[in-house]
């Protein structure tokens, strides 16, 4: 009989939950239901980003770099108002407030002007940013 050592074991067990959860990927991935409902609205995204993925191998660097930038911007377009939404709320959190990051990140990103349109309206302004 062939001895297994315990990290052989260790081993064949991440792999096991690795090739699981695989193919639970690749399962979920070729669901139609999931397909037309997550992916049909990120189509233009999609499509310029793995377009400037192919322009760059074909030797246009530039141009293919502006397309993935477009399709990029596509994509998280929906992410966007929340990353700003926690630059905005950053002062309540204890270590970071301490250190003035937030101040420091959104002054640099933004001028103070256009602080209520990122934000978004009735958002909580922190004393000295108007």
């Amino acid at each position: 009989m062939i001895s297994i050592t315990e990290w052989q074991k260790i081993g064949m067990g991440t792999t096991g939950f690795g090739v699981f959860f695989i193919l639970l990927g690749v399962l979920l991935y070729f669901d139609s239901v999931l397909l037309a409902f997550g992916n049909r609205h990120k189509l233009k995204g999609t499509s310029f980003f793995l377009g400037g993925v192919a322009i760059v191998l074909l030797r246009w660097p530039l141009l293919g770099m502006f397309l993935e930038t477009y399709g990029f911007f596509n994509l998280f377009k929906g992410f966007f108002p929340v990353a700003f939404g926690f630059l905005g709320n950053a002062f309540n959190i204890p270590f970071l407030s301490s250190v003035g990051l937030p101040h420091l990140l959104f002054s640099l990103l933004f001028h103070s002007t256009r602080a209520d349109e990122v934000r978004g309206p009735g958002a909580v302004v922190p004393k000295g940013w108007v």
